[in-house]
């Protein structure tokens, strides 16, 4: 078991959402300084692959005891697109929300980025290969070999939320960022 981050750290949950193989990285951030927790995958494959529902299923409690093992205090996902097949964008959607599912149950925030703002924050240009995602995580985590793709694009959603969530937080105590509630749902019904 992992000890939770120490007083003035936070602990991020990187997590890239796939169907077959879900990535997940943890960092603690204290100040500007970036600290290696974990890293890793969640495979489904080793199940009956037309079962849906039970794959989701792996997905979901292999989030859960990420979250008991590491104690993260905020997470941040990849935001997907469509892709050229409609099937698989549908499937990777339904891996996703349930990565969404999973991490708001364990009452964290989550923050969400596109791979092309991950790209931008850990390699400097958004149209990086995987190679230079994982040669950079190496880098800026000060890691002995390069993680495996999933979970260094995981870690490189941590490191993004790192760069970013200072930023935001001085946006939002200045209110910049609050919500309007005009035209949002409450209690299932739009007003």
């Amino acid at each position: 078991m992992s000890t939770p981050a120490t007083s003035g750290t936070v602990r991020i949950l990187g997590i890239d959402p796939g169907l077959q193989t879900t990535g997940f990285g943890v960092i603690d951030m204290s100040g500007s300084k970036l600290a290696y927790v974990a890293s890793g995958v969640i495979e489904t494959t080793k199940g009956e692959m037309g079962n849906l529902p039970a794959r989701l299923k792996v997905i979901y409690d292999g989030i859960r005891e990420i979250h008991a093992r590491y104690q993260p205090d905020v997470a941040s996902v990849e935001i997907t697109f469509m892709n050229v097949n409609p099937q698989a964008s549908l499937m990777l959607g339904q891996a996703r929300g349930c990565c969404v599912t999973a991490l708001v149950s364990c009452n964290l925030a989550v923050a969400e980025y596109t791979a092309l703002q991950m790209k931008q924050a850990v390699t400097g240009h958004g149209r990086a290969a995987k190679s230079q995602i994982q040669e950079m995580v190496k880098r800026l985590l000060q890691l002995p070999a390069a993680p495996r793709q999933d979970a260094a694009d995981a870690l490189g959603l941590a490191i993004t939320h790192a760069h970013a969530s200072p930023s935001m937080n001085k946006l939002a105590a200045q209110g910049v960022l609050s919500r309007k509630t005009h035209g949002m749902y409450r209690s299932g019904r739009s007003h």
